[in-house]
């Protein structure tokens, strides 16, 4: 199984710490935000990590290289200007394959272990999304979660509302038939969902949307006091 790990976004929010460093290098407990995702990815024996830049793209590559320093293979992608989550993986699709893949997004953070995300079977499913409780800046969510299947909030099925946590596994099919170009995801998970076609699963392990430099430096300061030890 491959991983994507997408890493592209400019930052904005994080700015000044993003001017002169990309976002995913950004650290917490001594090590980049993205170095935690490629560890717990070699850990479960995912190796091939495709991992798409834009903004400070020689930064992060110079940083991260092939992989060999953590053991993973690493495959890169540039855009010229951000291609958004949908965008980006469509560029990436000839180094992913026709199998599904593991998806994450580089700014979060989170102890939940992937290991759940190999026995994933997607059948007729184009996705498998894992969701969140809701965070303080976001208290409607995004998707509502029901009997293991994921819904739009318009489609007002009676379930609980929660967050994408950014972590997901996709079938490329998801794709099918789209050109390249800037696009996002959350349409397409939407219209597949409308179709029945999106499974999900609620986190229980600690998640953090790192979005801001306040969000950053709690999260340091929680990962070095020992608080998800």
């Amino acid at each position: 199984m491959k991983a994507m790990i997408l890493a592209a976004g400019l930052g904005n929010r994080m700015r000044p710490l993003t001017l002169y460093k990309p976002k995913p290098l950004l650290e917490v407990g001594s090590k980049p935000l993205i170095v935690w995702h490629i560890e717990k990815l070699k850990n479960i024996g995912v190796t091939d990590i495709v991992i798409n830049s834009a903004w400070l793209a020689d930064v992060l590559i110079g940083t991260l290289g092939n992989g060999s320093q953590f053991g993973v293979n690493i495959l890169w992608t540039r855009e010229d200007e951000g291609l958004e989550t949908a965008g980006g993986i469509i560029n990436a699709l000839p180094l992913l394959g026709d199998e599904p893949f593991i998806l994450v997004n580089g700014d979060v953070w989170t102890t939940f272990d992937f290991t759940d995300l190999l026995s994933v079977n997607l059948q007729d499913d184009l996705a498998h999304l894992i969701l969140v409780e809701n965070p303080t800046q976001h208290p409607k969510g995004d998707f509502t979660l029901k009997d293991g299947r994921a819904y739009t909030l318009d489609q007002e099925v009676e379930g609980e509302n929660l967050t994408f946590s950014g972590i997901s596994v996709i079938h490329p099919k998801i794709f099918d038939g789209l050109e390249q170009g800037k696009r996002p995801l959350a349409p397409l998970l939407k219209e597949a969902m409308l179709k029945g076609q999106i499974s999900a699963k609620k986190m229980q392990a600690a998640w953090v949307d790192v979005g801001t430099p306040e969000r950053l430096t709690a999260l340091d300061f929680q990962i070095r006091e020992g608080v998800f030890a």
